[in-house]
């Protein structure tokens, strides 16, 4: 969102496009015009579109102007939801069965929507074995997954072993 907006005699331009307040063009005039307009109105003149050739400028009230925008972009953020990662450890010698209850907790959170990082936990030696042998060992769990998912983040090793970031494709 822009932090300033520019009114009346702030306007840079020589010539805006102006519209009324009930949304009416009023075509395109010199700037020193449009803003005696307005306040033969007893408005403002506020530009609105500062990047159109010529930019575009509107009469009405600036207090009235900054309540619009500001429901306008309350509205904006009350639509926006929060993603959260979720976070599911497996170690190299998990079972099978356990990797299908920890897939299965992987699958709720992608359906919710969430994002799951899955981190392959390695203590001690594991942390030396080969790239390819901790790759598949991730890939395990991964073949469990009922859920429809995209890698956001691809295996990379942290302190404590692997970790990978999986999110649920959006159509």
């Amino acid at each position: 969102m822009k932090d300033y907006t520019r009114v009346n005699n702030q306007i840079r331009a020589l010539e805006v496009r102006v519209i009324d307040e009930g949304g009416q063009n009023l075509g395109v005039m010199q700037t020193v015009d449009a803003v005696s307009l307005a306040h033969q109105k007893g408005s403002d003149l506020i530009e609105i579109s500062p990047n159109a050739v010529p930019p575009i400028a509107k009469i009405m009230d600036y207090g009235k102007f900054q309540y619009l925008e500001n429901k306008k972009a309350k509205s904006a953020k009350s639509k926006t939801k929060p993603v959260e990662t979720k976070s599911i450890q497996v170690k190299i010698g998990t079972g099978d069965h356990d990797l299908e209850l920890k897939s299965q907790m992987a699958s709720k959170f992608l359906k919710a929507g969430h994002r799951v990082k899955i981190n392959l936990f390695l203590r001690g030696r594991a942390k030396y074995l080969a790239p390819d042998f901790l790759k598949e060992r991730m890939q395990r769990i991964l073949k469990f997954i009922t859920e429809e998912y995209k890698m956001v983040e691809s295996p990379r090793p942290g302190p404590s072993g692997l970790s990978l970031v999986i999110e649920k494709v959006r159509k």
